[in-house]
């Protein structure tokens, strides 16, 4: 897997939205104009655009990106997988042609990288950078991003361990500095249903909020059989879902949107303690590697309110996705955008055109717009701690432990390898063993530090 080149080798509630999903400077303005990639949104019509990762979720956000705005230039991608690279660009070439939009994505052979130091290529082409790779890279390329003077767009989880977490910080910290976008992929925040939801229940049409219930229970995500060749390093990148040095397992990937829609309606508050229940069923065989298949986490947030958080990836079960808040005076369903009780109300959406109320694509309509105005957007104040309260309720599932905020928080613990250590030739850190099984934390048994 060694760092190539591939042409050198074969291979609306207005109020809200403005409160909840746009920090912006003072000196943004002046902060960018020092910036030499900022000339481009001041003074040029064209946004060079880069992707790190080209799985699923880049493939879309990196459409999302062109279709924000028209000056927009898809220009390099990478990824572990050259193949990966190739889909990722007809799919999205393909996607804007059916707009009469083509010449947006400029993508050469001599643009297409692979390996581990391949986000060093692509951050150096682009203006913007696109992150949605393994999340264990997550805020280790956002900072790199940002310190090379680039807008950052990151999915979730914002990290998968405390030190992960720290670097996210620093990352936010500098992009305020510099006057540089950092938009974060909980799109929820940018979801009009939602954002007036919550907006009435901190109106309290639901009175005093008692409890919450979230859930994410579905079947295994991102299952793919082993294709002969490939390295045990090579595999384990092809299915990062399951390997919790490289994705932080179910929790911090799935839960994180339930919990950032949890502390958005606990206006912003962190958990003071959790206790998590967790560990492997029935999804046991090697291709679903070493992580866990059901995760229960109960939060203790200040006041006394208590979020009921449940994750699960096994075949056959129920299934559901819900954000359920319990008021004094009836009870809100956040994805239905309905209130129940004393209050009867239903959100509609105000239009037909699915792009005015698509979060994915308000979030990169915003993150461009505040580049072409000078307005920079950074949405640290909830990203951060929205991922590190997932990582929190994921240690203490492995470990059977309670967990503290201050404990957590204080914590410099990473899963081994260090991001900035991880090379292409490198071991990974886990191995099957003679059963084929890889080995699993044990909750009573494990411990991180």
């Amino acid at each position: 897997m060694r760092t190539t080149h591939p042409s050198r080798s074969r291979q609306p509630n207005r109020r809200t939205f403005l409160r909840t999903t746009a920090v912006t400077t003072g000196a943004a303005l002046a902060g960018a104009l020092e910036l030499s990639r900022s000339a481009h949104a001041a003074g040029s019509d064209v946004i060079k655009v880069g992707l790190i990762g080209c799985g699923g979720r880049n493939t879309g956000a990196g459409a999302q990106a062109l279709k924000a705005d028209r000056g927009a230039r898809l220009v390099a991608l990478a990824d572990i997988f050259l193949d990966r690279v190739h889909r990722t660009r007809e799919v999205i070439r393909g996607e804007l042609a059916r707009l009469g939009r083509a010449d947006q994505v400029d993508v050469p052979e001599d643009r297409c990288f692979t390996g581990l130091e391949a986000y060093k290529a692509v951050i150096e082409a682009a203006d913007v950078v696109c992150i949605a790779n393994a999340a264990k890279f997550h805020p280790f390329h956002a900072l790199a991003a940002l310190k090379a003077g680039r807008h950052v767009f990151v999915e979730k989880p914002h990290g998968i361990d405390p030190h992960g977490i720290r670097l996210m910080r620093e990352a936010i910290q500098l992009a305020k500095e510099k006057g540089l976008s950092l938009v974060s992929g909980l799109h929820s925040r940018y979801h009009p249903g939602y954002q007036e939801t919550i907006q009435r229940i901190h109106d309290g049409a639901i009175g005093e909020v008692v409890a919450i219930e979230e859930n994410f229970l579905r079947a295994p995500y991102g299952v793919t059989e082993r294709k002969p060749g490939l390295t045990e390093l090579q595999w384990q990148f092809s299915t990062q879902y399951h390997f919790r040095w490289l994705s932080g397992d179910d929790v911090p990937q799935s839960l994180v949107h339930n919990m950032d829609r949890a502390r958005w309606v606990l206006h912003e508050a962190n958990p003071v303690h959790c206790h998590g229940l967790g560990g492997r069923s029935s999804m046991v065989e090697p291709i679903y590697g070493d992580v866990f298949d059901h995760h229960s986490v109960v939060y203790h947030f200040p006041n006394g309110v208590r979020v009921y958080a449940f994750c699960r990836t096994t075949t056959g079960c129920y299934n559901e996705s819900s954000s359920i808040v319990l008021g004094s005076k009836g009870r809100a369903s956040i994805l239905a955008c309905r209130i129940e009780g004393e209050t009867r109300w239903r959100w509609r959406a105000p239009s037909n055109d699915p792009h005015q109320t698509n979060p994915y694509q308000i979030e990169h309509d915003r993150l461009f717009a505040g580049i072409r105005a000078g307005k920079p957007v950074n949405n640290g104040d909830y990203m951060a701690d929205s991922t590190l309260t997932t990582i929190m309720g994921q240690l203490s599932c492995y470990t059977g432990k309670g967990m503290s905020w201050e404990e957590v928080n204080a914590s410099d613990f990473f899963y081994p390898p260090a991001p900035e250590a991880c090379r292409d030739d490198m071991e990974p850190p886990t191995r099957p063993g003679p059963d084929g099984r890889y080995p699993v934390p044990i909750p009573g048994q494990t411990r991180f530090w």
